[in-house]
């Protein structure tokens, strides 16, 4: 009985099974999203590659490769914050809460995910709203002439799951720290 509650307390982290249902499915949802935008970024690389070497060799660079690596960067990048965040990847400075109770560290845990959350949800909104203006105002880009607008509309997953993580663990660690709490003598 001790190992379970130990185990409840233990801080929600890269450990899948201490997800609930539905922190498994986002777990893997963000999981799909992150290899996703890693295969974006391994075609950018490869494509920046024969961009150069053309350029270089036979003066024929790869035309709107810097428009191309602007669209699909900002898409690939949104692709990662939320498996970073299930993943407990976050950068945290601990040096105030190194001997803190567990409690009051989950408590200030639960604070940074629901921020997270909170940022998650407003930059989807606005991404989303960004691109429908685009998307009515017909911008293209200079070079090959791409609607700009799909591009921003290909980061909203991202921010979308970003914000689903960080409502999820800020519930992981409010109930972590109402275990860890009541632990006390």
């Amino acid at each position: 009985m001790h190992t379970q509650t130990a185990d409840a307390a233990a801080p929600p982290g890269p450990h899948e099974h201490r997800f609930g249902p539905f922190g498994r499915i986002l777990h893997a949802a963000s999981k799909v999203l992150a290899a996703l935008g890693g295969l974006a970024f391994v075609a950018l690389v490869a494509m920046s590659l024969i961009s150069i070497v053309g350029r270089k060799l036979a003066a024929m660079p790869v035309p709107g490769d810097m428009e191309v690596l602007m669209m699909v960067a900002a898409a690939a990048s949104a692709a990662f914050f939320a498996f970073c965040h299930l993943e407990g990847g976050d950068v945290k400075v601990d040096f105030f809460t190194a001997h803190a109770r567990p409690s009051v560290v989950h408590g200030l845990d639960a604070l940074g995910s629901l921020l997270v959350g909170l940022f998650g949800a407003l930059i989807a909104w606005r991404t989303g709203a960004g691109a429908a203006a685009l998307r009515e105002a017909g911008e293209t880009s200079a070079i090959l002439g791409w609607p700009v607008w799909v591009a921003q509309a290909a980061m909203v997953p991202g921010f979308v799951l970003m914000a689903a993580a960080g409502f999820y663990m800020c519930a992981l660690h409010l109930r972590a720290a109402r275990v860890s709490g009541e632990d006390r003598p």
